[in-house]
């Protein structure tokens, strides 16, 4: 093999018309990243376990594309399939990203309240907030652990917590997330029950057998920033007695340092 010298000529500027350096993102490069992001994204809102459909459908995506863009993702570790195999779950450098920009735990103030009601009530004692359309853990009962807690925090009308901020949405006009399976005449009913008994409740839809009841913890201007929620049989929840009233108290107590 012989060297011909430098490239000259029609020749060498087709060669480097097809060979762009690797950092140029020309042409259809910025909406492939934009599409990827938003694959991430919608793993992140819909929890543990959403399958590639479900992403296709979420984001109006060709389902050739959302499964070419996962398994990129899953490849780079920015996504991981579930061990069951039937969806995907964020992957470790999204987690190490997010742990950068983690919310901090509750003030202390925060889990002496919680302490407390669960020192005094039992049951599961779970305090999570609301960004948007999502519910974020912010100190689950570990004495208690929620039956299916991507389920419970993903799908707005499957627990208390989540129905909670679903009436939120529905009152204020707001789009619901594609997560919500309810139709809109279930929706306006747990929206009218939500707002008449001050709180949100699920009875043996989510856990045959148990229950729960939320409460709204409110910030400034009436904002719903964070939600009290008691998770026990269903006995217990369809007639909370005094214990209703401890959970207000504790909502109250938490209002100003959440808020």
């Amino acid at each position: 093999m012989t060297w011909s010298g430098p490239r000259t000529g029609q020749g060498a500027d087709a060669l480097d018309r097809a060979a762009p350096a690797p950092t140029d993102l020309r042409g259809r490069q910025p909406k492939a990243i934009h599409s990827a992001l938003s694959v991430i994204e919608e793993v992140a809102r819909s929890g543990p376990g959403v399958t590639a459909h479900e992403i296709s459908s979420a984001l109006g995506m060709p389902r050739a594309t959302a499964y070419r863009l996962i398994a990129l993702l899953v490849e780079d570790e920015y996504l991981v399939r579930m061990p069951d195999l039937r969806g995907f779950t964020l992957g470790r450098k999204v987690v190490e990203l997010a742990s950068l920009v983690a919310p901090p735990p509750p003030p202390r103030a925060a889990r002496s309240v919680l302490d407390a009601l669960r020192g005094h009530i039992r049951g599961g004692i779970h305090l999570v907030r609301y960004d948007g359309d999502r519910v974020h853990p912010l100190d689950l009962d570990p004495d208690f652990p929620l039956t299916d807690e991507p389920r419970a925090l993903r799908e707005l009308d499957a627990s208390a917590m989540g129905r909670l901020l679903l009436a939120e949405l529905a009152a204020a006009g707001e789009p619901l997330p594609g997560t919500v399976r309810a139709s809109a005449e279930r929706v306006a009913a747990i929206r009218r029950e939500t707002e008449a008994a001050g709180y949100a409740r699920q009875v043996a839809e989510f856990s045959r057998g148990y229950g729960c009841i939320a409460l709204p913890i409110r910030g400034p201007r009436g904002r719903l920033v964070a939600g009290l929620a008691l998770s026990a049989p269903v006995t217990r929840v369809e007639d909370p007695g005094d214990v209703l009233d401890r959970l207000r108290d504790g909502a109250r107590s938490l209002e100003p340092l959440l808020g």
